[in-house]
């Protein structure tokens, strides 16, 4: 027996909080993140790697609740410790900036994230070389900043080449690939070209069905934009099974209270407002203004 100061029953309390977060099951995971990182600080010290990791992990759960005043000097110390013990250079340093950056992103701080975005992305480049997919993954996120600024002549070529970065690097039927298309085609949608935007999206569809089964969330998360797409052009009959079928998924995979559920009550309430079926809407909102409720 490890006792329950171990640092391998912090490990465990960890990947149990990561499971309640992802369920929705909020007042669960959090004391378990919480007594994890007190393990981890009585047994190994308060600048240990492994520290950062954790407090990494808490503000990410705080962050996915919204919770940003909470995250953000969790992300702040971890960035702080993974310097001190790895080196500026180092790749867990990019990961780092990147969760801090996104954290910025989240709340529209476009000029705080950007900079942090930048040094991850060039400390990767450096670190694991020019065509490594960590790369891609911070072409990703800086390309959605520039999306959300509207800088969609600066996102474009980067998501392009986060793509073939992805494709060369895992092949063409990897999840990671599809991830590339849904961003770039929403990145088209953003920008009324729905004719580009559309084969992209049902591409990431069909990599994703493939790869991770039929009801995994990354599939409603694809269906549930593809969806929102036929929606912006009044493809309501189009739109209708897409948003059911999302909803469905979420429910199962991640809980009947999760915010992604909510999300999904809530655009398909806004097709039936535009159909003119007031009555069904009202119920769909009803019901994600009770998840929400919970969730705050």
């Amino acid at each position: 027996a490890l006792g329950p100061e171990h640092p391998d029953v912090a490990t465990s309390l960890n990947n149990l909080a990561e499971i309640y977060g992802a369920l929705g099951r909020y007042a669960e995971a959090e004391p378990l993140y919480k007594r994890a990182l007190a393990i981890w600080g009585k047994a190994l010290g308060p600048e240990h790697p492994n520290i950062a990791n954790g407090l990494n992990n808490l503000a990410a759960f705080y962050q996915t609740q919204s919770r940003y005043a909470e995250a953000e000097p969790l992300y702040e110390r971890a960035l702080a410790i993974q310097e001190k013990a790895l080196g500026p250079e180092h790749p867990n340093v990019a990961q780092s900036l990147n969760n801090l950056g996104s954290l910025y992103d989240a709340q529209g701080r476009y000029s705080d994230a950007e900079p942090l975005y930048k040094r991850a992305l060039a400390i990767n480049e450096k670190a694991l070389g020019l065509e490594h997919p960590e790369v891609s993954t911070n072409l990703n996120n800086l390309t959605t900043l520039y999306r959300a600024q509207g800088r969609y002549a600066e996102a474009e070529p980067l998501y392009k080449r986060a793509m073939a970065i992805f494709e060369k690097a895992l092949g063409p039927e990897h999840p990671d690939v599809a991830t590339s298309l849904n961003n770039l085609a929403e990145l088209y949608g953003a920008q009324g070209r729905y004719a580009e935007a559309e084969p992209l999206y049902k591409r990431a569809l069909a990599i994703w069905g493939k790869a991770l089964g039929p009801e995994h969330p990354n599939i409603a998360t694809s269906l549930n934009n593809l969806a929102l797409l036929y929606d912006e052009q009044g493809r309501y009959a189009e739109a209708e099974p897409l948003y059911k079928r999302a909803l469905a998924i979420w429910e199962k995979s991640l809980g009947p209270e999760h915010p992604n559920v909510a999300a999904a009550l809530e655009n398909y309430a806004a097709l039936l407002r535009a159909t003119n079926r007031s009555d069904e809407a009202e119920e769909l909102e009803a019901h994600a203004a009770a998840i929400r409720a919970k969730q705050r």
